[in-house]
C-alpha cells in the first residue's frame, strides 16, 4: 500500500469536543440552512462557535439544538475515516475550506450517516464517548447576523 501524505496539522484537539463540533455544525446546517462555522474555538473546558444566520434563534430553537446534540450522542454513532483523492471527493463534500496547498489525499470523517467532512483532527471512536453536551449560553450580533454558541462536553 502506498504511503498516504496529508497536510500538516498544527492543533491538538480534545477529541470529545472536536467531534461534538462536527455534530453541531451538521445540526446547524440542517436546522437553519447555514454554512458550517468558520469561527470556532474548541477547547477542553469550554468551547465557542459562531454561525451566520438569517435570524436570531428563539429559546425553543436553542433547546432543539441542545436536544438534537443529546440524541446524536446517545445514538452512539460510529466515527469512521475514509481516504479519497482530491478530485474524487463525493458530491456532498465541499472543498471550499481546504487550504490552497492541500494534499492530493483527503481524509473524510464520517459520523454515522449524519455528517461527513474533510478533517485531519482527532475524534472519538463513537458519539457516546463525547459524554454530555451542555449549552452554556448564546449571543446574537444583529449587525453581523452572527449567532455564537458557548458549550462544553463532559466526557
Amino acid at each position: 500500500m502506498e504511503d498516504i501524505v496529508l497536510n500538516e496539522h498544527n492543533k491538538e484537539e480534545f477529541p470529545p469536543a472536536h467531534t461534538a463540533e462536527h455534530l453541531l455544525n451538521r445540526t446547524m446546517v440542517n436546522m437553519f440552512g447555514c454554512e458550517r462555522s468558520r469561527n470556532a474555538h474548541i477547547e477542553r473546558k469550554k468551547s465557542k462557535i459562531s454561525y451566520i444566520l438569517d435570524h436570531k434563534p428563539d429559546r425553543k430553537q436553542e433547546k432543539e439544538i441542545e436536544q438534537k446534540m443529546q440524541e446524536l450522542i446517545a445514538a452512539d454513532l460510529p466515527v469512521t475515516y475514509e481516504f479519497v483523492k482530491y478530485d474524487e471527493l463525493p458530491e456532498d463534500v465541499s472543498a471550499d475550506r481546504l487550504p490552497d496547498d492541500v494534499s492530493d489525499t483527503i481524509r473524510l470523517v464520517r459520523i454515522g450517516d449524519y455528517d461527513v467532512c474533510p478533517c485531519i483532527g482527532k475524534h472519538v471512536n463513537s458519539t457516546a464517548q463525547i459524554g454530555k453536551f451542555e449549552m452554556l449560553g448564546t449571543n446574537w450580533d444583529e449587525e453581523k447576523h452572527s449567532f455564537r454558541i458557548r458549550f462544553k462536553v463532559i466526557p
